[in-house]
């Protein structure tokens, strides 16, 4: 008896001390909480209450009309084929990107004369700004005087209008994506790699394993959890591609290589259709959100945790 209430009597101690040093704990992330609701939570707030409005920045009055920009959207022609332009343009991303980036790393995750310059080749990239970015590869994908048509030319192949054509138009933003974010995956999966226990390896080169079935059952297994992530956040990049189409061919020609980024951008900020572009953006949410919890259910069948 007198054990137990020695016991009670120390966890009375405790308790203020653990209050004060939650309260303390509370305190530092308050700054970050903050800005994170300001920031974040009450945008994502706001848009969901807009969708239902008819908010227009050429109008002073703003009323509430449901559901009704939900319904113009999806009896839009142009909202429809952007819908399915974006499940193209993430469509061609996801498989190159992942393929590219576990052949590079597998290529660079040893080391070697001039790895590291390689390795920088290939990461510089990503901290390039998206608009010097889809500038650059403007000019190089010009028509009469770009780089890749000037190649052409000199082996006698007759260039075709790159950007300027409806067929190409997606695809050619897809490459030139596709070519900012290799370093980004590359480095995420070299460390994976890196990881990875080389007594699996030495005992499957006992047993006589190529290097291709090396790769396919030790490698492969043991990153899957690295593939997840560079699935997820790749298709959530590309539901939200922005920077490149602009630089690259502002959605044309016509609206071809319109995204759903883009349509939201020239409906909020160019037809100042505010209430119809929230409505936009709350579709895209929930396609981003529910890709992301397919993916997320799937993990299961094919990521298996280390005990």
């Amino acid at each position: 008896m007198e054990k137990i209430t020695k016991t009670a009597g120390k966890q009375g101690k405790r308790r203020p001390l653990e209050y004060r040093d939650s309260k303390w704990g509370y305190l530092f992330i308050m700054p970050m909480l903050i800005g994170f609701l300001i920031i974040t939570v009450l945008p994502i707030i706001a848009t969901f209450v807009y969708s239902t409005t008819n908010k227009n920045m050429m109008s002073r009055t703003t009323d509430f009309i449901g559901l009704g920009n939900y319904i113009k959207l999806f009896g839009d022609k142009i909202f429809q084929s952007t819908m399915l332009q974006t499940l193209e343009f993430t469509v061609l991303l996801l498989p190159t990107n992942l393929i590219l980036t576990l052949a590079l790393a597998a290529l660079l995750k040893d080391k070697f004369k001039g790895c590291g310059f390689f390795r920088t080749a290939v990461f510089t990239p990503v901290v390039t700004s998206v608009v010097v970015w889809g500038v650059l590869w403007k000019y190089i994908f010009q028509t009469d005087n770009g780089l890749v048509n000037a190649f052409l030319k000199m082996i006698g192949i007759q260039g075709p209008q790159w950007l300027m054509n409806v067929d190409l138009a997606i695809p050619v933003a897809v490459f030139v994506t596709l070519v900012k974010g290799l370093g980004m995956n590359m480095v995420i999966f070299i460390g994976a790699m890196l990881d990875v226990p080389q007594d699996y390896y030495e005992a499957s080169s006992l047993d006589g394993a190529t290097k291709m079935k090396q790769f396919l059952h030790i490698t492969l297994p043991n990153i899957a959890p690295s593939i997840f992530l560079v699935l997820i956040l790749t298709t959530i990049g590309s539901l939200k591609v922005f920077g490149q189409i602009k630089a690259l061919t502002e959605g044309g020609p016509g609206t071809s290589s319109y995204v759903m980024v883009y349509y939201i951008y020239q409906q909020a900020f160019e037809n100042y259709r505010f209430g119809y572009a929230s409505a936009a953006s709350v579709i895209l949410f929930l396609m981003i959100v529910a890709l992301t919890l397919f993916q997320w259910n799937t993990r299961k069948r094919w990521i298996h945790y280390e005990n």
